[in-house]
């Protein structure tokens, strides 16, 4: 049985170095709510006026 969790271990660790020498966005702070959470977006531009 503890090789299982060892081996489990093993892999869970290998698993977050690569995740993190890859340049991926890793964020082990939990779920985040509010606007800060966000990116943010540009402002939709107006379409133009249509002349006749």
């Amino acid at each position: 049985m503890w090789k299982l969790v060892l081996g489990f271990v093993l892999f869970a660790a290998l698993a977050m170095f690569m995740l993190k020498n890859a340049g991926g966005d890793v964020d082990m702070g939990g779920e985040k709510h509010g606007i800060d959470s966000h990116p943010a977006t540009a402002a939709p531009t107006p379409a133009p006026a249509a002349s006749k």
